[in-house]
């Protein structure tokens, strides 16, 4: 595996509004981490989800996070 190896992931908007919101708002020196590439792969998925999310509002922030607890999460 190179570094420069992409790997292609399908969210559901909700699903990438409200970890994009969680990464900015959570202390990534507070997490348990193994190792740290864990923090790493954090701050990549942070960027790339800075640039895959159209600007968005607290009210947005809102209407994710109740999708995501209304919708069937198969359980």
């Amino acid at each position: 595996m190179a570094a420069s190896d992409k790997t292609a992931l399908s969210l559901w908007t909700a699903d990438a509004v409200v970890l994009f919101d969680w990464l900015l708002s959570v202390d990534l020196d507070q997490l348990p981490v193994r190792h740290m590439a864990q923090k790493q792969a954090l701050m990549d998925l942070l960027q790339q989800l800075d640039r895959s999310i159209p600007g968005y509002t607290s009210e947005d922030i809102e209407q994710a996070h109740h999708l995501l607890l209304t919708r069937e999460m198969g359980l």
